[in-house]
């Protein structure tokens, strides 16, 4: 267990004291200094400090990586004397960027990203109740009959839930990103899931009208219930109008002009233009996820699991895991992005573990077997991959050679996941939704990957140089144990 008192008084030693700090905060892996002589750190001292995984300036501030325990080292630090200003989110850090194709682009996806992950417990509880209706109905274990209410209840009514209102929630979500009406959000979701729209949708298919007259203006007939890119496309829309409105309206008629006058504009705006063409955009987007898992098959997801922490790294792992959540919440499922990411996490477990099975010295082997559990029981991977990945660097290709095997394998097996949420070993439950074949092959696939990853890891993760100094420490603390 990590010395949370030990580190800190070691790190703030290492960057000039106290004294030397103004103030100091985390988010969930790092801990950001703010130092009045920046010239002071030696990255190479302070990474060798036990329980530090790195070191690094961004943004004009010192980040030591710590891992799932910074909250508790950073308690300590301020208990020896240092201002805290709390806890941040992970980006806050980033520097503004001019207006250009690349930030806008970024700027979208942070958008898109952003207010999607906000949903993630809806998923998780939605979809759970539908997993755990199919373990116990009559697909797997038959203890509940499929015409039971209790089945019906989990299976559908719950499930349905979570999933049909998407739109009201996601309206929520993403007026929070946009810094407007998070209750005109929802209005606007209930625009486009209203009981009238839902039902002419349905008589389309029965020969009724393909449109709708929204102030005379005609509007596609399109059941917009559980779907994700309509709303997300109109909400920066009514954002810009209710921010016009509060700004021409007096303060003593905002309270009802302001949301009466924003949605008057938008019904029209959402139902005739916006919503459809969010809805096209869905379809264009699940037809090439569908083409990338029957064209690519195997290997397009091979490439995603191997490839995956390296994107994670870099940050676009957003962009990439925009389409899996896109995908996940239109259509409830997922055989591509997402079965990917959970094969690459097992493959950065078997890492850290091929490590701890290969090293002799203690502190190094205890080290590593911390990175292996923090990611199996916490769902974190950067211990493993700074820690590890970084620190021998041929242990990268353990990594990145598990993540293609498991990889292939559960695109050979058409593994699908159906729950978004758990990074730690839960993930696995996401494929119990798709039966107990679905299940099985998930489960075996990550296996492979754990231990392709330690195998490839233990064989030929460190050189020659590296393993004579760890024989050599460990030999050395074997020796001052005997002496003792």
């Amino acid at each position: 267990m990590a010395d949370n008192k030990k580190i800190a008084e070691e790190v703030l030693a290492a960057v000039g004291g106290a004294e030397n700090v103004t103030s100091a905060m985390h988010c969930m892996t790092r801990l950001r200094l703010n130092l009045k002589d920046q010239s002071v750190p030696n990255d190479d001292e302070i990474k060798k400090i036990q329980g530090v995984l790195g070191a690094q300036w961004s943004g004009g501030q010192y980040q030591v990586i710590i891992g799932q325990n910074v909250p508790k080292v950073y308690d300590e630090v301020l208990k020896l004397g240092v201002g805290g200003a709390g806890s941040i989110d992970e980006n806050l850090d980033a520097p503004k960027e001019k207006l250009t194709a690349k930030s806008v682009g970024s700027s979208i996806m942070n958008y898109l990203s952003k207010s999607m992950v906000a949903l993630i417990p809806i998923m998780m509880g939605a979809a759970m109740f539908r997993t755990i209706a199919v373990i116990a109905g009559p697909q797997m274990l038959g203890l509940w009959a499929e015409d039971s209410q209790i089945y019906q209840l989990f299976y559908q009514w719950l499930y349905d839930a979570g999933f049909y209102f998407m739109p009201l929630s996601l309206g929520y979500s993403a007026a929070k990103q946009l810094k407007c009406s998070p209750m005109l959000g929802i209005f606007m979701g209930g625009v486009l899931i209203m009981p009238g729209l839902v039902s002419a949708a349905a008589a389309v298919a029965d020969g009724g009208p393909a449109t709708i007259a929204v102030y005379g203006i005609p509007a596609p007939a399109n059941n917009y219930a559980q779907t994700v890119l309509p709303i997300l496309v109109c909400m920066p829309v009514l954002a810009q109008v209710e921010k016009f409105m509060k700004k021409v309206i007096p303060d003593m008629l905002s309270t009802v002009f302001v949301p009466f006058l924003t949605m008057f504009i938008m019904v029209p705006i959402a139902l005739c233009a916006l919503a459809p063409i969010g809805s096209w955009l869905g379809k264009i987007l699940g037809d090439g996820l569908f083409a990338f898992g029957t064209a690519g098959g195997f290997i397009g997801v091979a490439l995603i699991a191997a490839l995956w922490e390296f994107l994670v790294m870099t940050g676009m792992h957003q962009v990439v895991l925009t389409l899996g959540i896109t995908q996940l919440l239109t259509v409830g499922s997922d055989s591509g992005v997402m079965v990917a990411g959970g094969i690459a996490q097992f493959a950065t477990w078997g890492m850290a573990f091929g490590a701890f099975l290969r090293l002799k010295a203690k502190d190094e082997k205890g080290a590593n077997l911390g990175y292996s559990l923090s990611g199996i029981l916490g769902g974190v991977t950067e211990p493993a991959l700074y820690g590890c990945g970084f620190k021998y660097t041929r242990c990268l290709a353990g990594m990145v050679a598990g993540g293609a095997i498991g990889g292939a394998l559960a695109g050979l097996t058409g593994v699908t996941t159906y729950v978004l949420g758990a990074t730690n070993i839960l993930g696995i439950i996401g494929f119990a939704a798709g039966g107990t074949g679905n299940l099985a092959w998930g489960v075996i696939s990550s296996l492979v990957a754990f231990v392709s990853a330690t195998v490839i890891t233990y064989l030929f993760g460190f050189t020659k140089e590296q393993l004579d100094e760890d024989r050599a420490q460990y030999e050395a603390e074997k020796a001052q144990k005997l002496a003792a």
